[in-house]
């Protein structure tokens, strides 16, 4: 049986400790229809809920690991929190429309549902035992702090696994959740460095309490956001839609460990879509088989994750990390704001809601705008994307970015130059629409990483060539649910 695709209790003992545990602690576990689906399935739920804190190590949070929270994060909305950007910040007649991670429970950013995802099949079987393992989390930021944070509220002890060059905010969030300070392992450079953090891993591995869920290979994350973040997506497209006139064209989305990319398989059945994903320019793997370091942080690269269905991929863009640094300042300074404002005539509402937006969230806008210039969208087109965090991350990276980029201040000739140049100036270079031979190449990358380095059957390697498998894996949705019920 494939680590993580558990389907039935492999270990009695352990299944029934952790039945124990969670008992003792009161906690309940959402089903992922629960999550799909949170106004007809969590209404009542989440006003039970409502004086949970949404910050804080609550169990009662993992019943808000989903898209549909208000802006208070307690509350309940019917349609996911989103922006349509408008024509004047995108230079684009197409829509872009973006979901908000940002609302969140716990670490404001949507990766805490990708690692709920990698746990349920773990705990539900018994793989995982919570009396006895540690969690361990391999990221580059988000995603170990989600793990860190749903471990919290099994009451088990997790560990933390990211590059020491990401965002000073992420360690100090880290550092108030972990049980003590040792579980955060600082790796060698920044996101472009996914084969330092799986070398921590495979020493961490050698102590048996230690249990890794990578996910960059557990297919629980592709599986919940195809299940989950799919439909989100889906039915803000429906709300836009109310005349019928609207056109759903495209998902994008950065690589990262390509969870969140398994949306677009989603959508693809259901509204036609086509899936681009974006890396960075400065390590352009899929595009130019490339290497080299960038600071889009979050998006991990110089390999292709195994739960990446490459096969199923229509596009590859490649966005500058230079970019989405001065894109962050001129959205989130007010420098920046106001030359949007007074020259651009963006709303307040509209600038406001840019706060909502982190460096990988602006690469996806980016490469939005750069599919909508490829494709020639017009103004009933939409692309879809995601915010995978807010500003609120990256407040140590805007005084970083404007010592880098502009000297040491930022004018407001600054923002627009960065403006003209960045997003006005948005061309449709280094961008790959891919047949069948480009995918065949982007997949066969992979072998490198997942055969010869981390020791995966070629046979299990190769049955993602075929979109069938994709498709089965949807399969064990409502064998996970019914496990969830028994466990519950």
């Amino acid at each position: 049986m494939t680590p993580g695709l558990e389907s039935e209790i492999v270990d009695h003992d352990a299944h029934r400790r952790n039945v124990e545990r969670l008992h003792d602690i009161g906690l309940e576990l959402p089903r992922i229809a629960d999550l799909a689906n949170p106004p007809d399935r969590l209404a009542a739920k989440a006003k039970e809920i409502a004086d949970a804190d949404p910050d804080g190590p609550d169990p009662r949070n993992l019943f808000r690991v989903h898209w549909h929270n208000g802006p208070d994060r307690r509350s309940l909305v019917d349609v996911p929190e989103h922006l349509v950007l408008p024509e004047a910040l995108t230079g684009v007649p197409a829509r872009i429309v973006v979901a908000l991670g940002n609302r969140f429970p716990m670490i404001n950013a949507h990766k805490v549902l990708a690692a709920y995802g990698c746990l349920i099949p773990r705990l539900m079987s018994g793989a995982f035992d919570i009396t006895r393992h540690r969690a361990v989390w391999p990221s580059t930021g988000n995603y170990c702090r989600g793990g860190v944070a749903v471990a919290t509220l099994l009451g088990c002890r997790s560990v933390a696994v990211l590059p020491e060059g990401m965002s000073q905010e992420r360690f100090n969030w880290l550092e108030s959740w972990v049980a003590d300070p040792s579980d955060i392992h600082r790796t060698p450079g920044t996101e472009s460095n996914v084969k330092e953090i799986y070398d921590a891993c495979h020493a961490l591995e050698k102590d048996p309490q230690n249990l890794i869920l990578n996910q960059f290979a557990e297919y629980g994350n592709y599986i919940i956001h195809r299940a989950v973040t799919g439909p989100a997506l889906e039915r803000i497209f429906t709300a836009l839609n109310q005349d019928g006139n609207l056109k759903a064209r495209a998902f994008v989305a950065a690589s990262g460990s390509a969870g969140t990319l398994a949306a677009g398989d989603h959508l693809k059945q259901s509204l036609g879509t086509r899936t681009g994903v974006i890396e960075a320019l400065e390590c352009p793997t899929l595009l130019y088989n490339g290497y080299g370091e960038h600071n889009i942080q979050g998006i991990g690269d110089k390999h292709v994750p195994l739960i990446h269905n490459v096969m199923g991929t229509d596009f590859v863009i490649g966005v500058s990390d230079a970019a989405c640094d001065a894109l962050n300042l001129v959205f989130n300074t007010t420098v920046g704001r106001k030359f949007l404002s007074d020259h651009k005539q963006i709303g307040q509402e509209a600038t406001a809601g840019l706060g909502d937006l982190g460096l990988s969230s602006i690469a996806n806008i980016l490469g939005a705008i750069k599919y909508a210039k490829y494709m020639a969208l017009g103004p009933d087109d939409v692309v879809l994307t995601t915010a995978t965090d807010g500003a609120s991350m990256y407040q140590s990276e805007l005084a970083v970015a404007q010592d880098k980029l502009f000297g040491g201040s930022f004018s407001d000739v600054d923002a627009a130059e960065a403006f003209g140049r960045y997003i006005l100036g948005a061309a449709i270079d280094h961008t790959q629409e891919l047949g069948r031979f480009d995918r065949e190449r982007i997949f066969n990358l992979g072998y490198y990483t997942w055969v010869e380095q981390q020791g995966i059957s070629l046979a299990d390697f190769d049955q993602r060539r075929d979109q069938a498998f994709w498709d089965g894996l949807m399969d064990l949705v409502p064998v996970w649910d019914g496990m969830i019920d028994q466990f519950n």
